[in-house]
């Protein structure tokens, strides 16, 4: 009977520490979401201020915050990634072998999407500041002709 409360009370301490880590993974997930509200508005806010008289070169400025807010981006979903493989060998991890840790390097869960590079250029990302990079091509285009 003893034996039984050991494991279930091991069994009670990996889903507290699965829940943790998806915690951060969906903490992760919003810091992504934020920043790309961010982005947006920014960028808004930078062409709502910039009028016809302005300097051409002034709206070359909305570019700074879609680059800024790109590699943040790609920085967030590197982290959702590492701790998503942490959860991966929490999960198939026997439970006595759990060390608790939320430690994540890119050294220790190494592959090809767990790279900077492979986020920074993911389908996700592009797919949203690549056309946010393009709207900001066609407003100064369209403005300054």
């Amino acid at each position: 009977m003893n034996y039984y409360r050991k494991e279930v009370a091991l069994m009670e301490s990996k889903i507290r520490h699965l829940e943790m880590i998806q915690g951060i993974i969906n903490r992760m997930a919003g810091n992504s979401f934020a920043l790309k509200g961010w982005a947006v508005t920014l960028v808004s806010g930078i062409f709502v201020l910039s009028g016809k008289d302005t300097d051409k070169l002034y709206f070359l400025v909305a570019y700074i915050p879609v680059l800024i807010f790109w590699f943040l981006d790609a920085y967030y979903l590197l982290q959702e990634r590492l701790y998503r493989s942490l959860y991966e060998k929490i999960r198939t991890t026997d439970e006595k072998d759990i060390d608790f840790s939320l430690k994540v390097t890119e050294i220790e869960f190494d592959s090809k999407n767990n790279c900077f590079c492979s986020c920074l250029f993911s389908k996700t990302i592009l797919g949203f500041y690549i056309p946010l990079a393009m709207v900001c091509t066609v407003i100064i285009i369209v403005t300054h002709i």
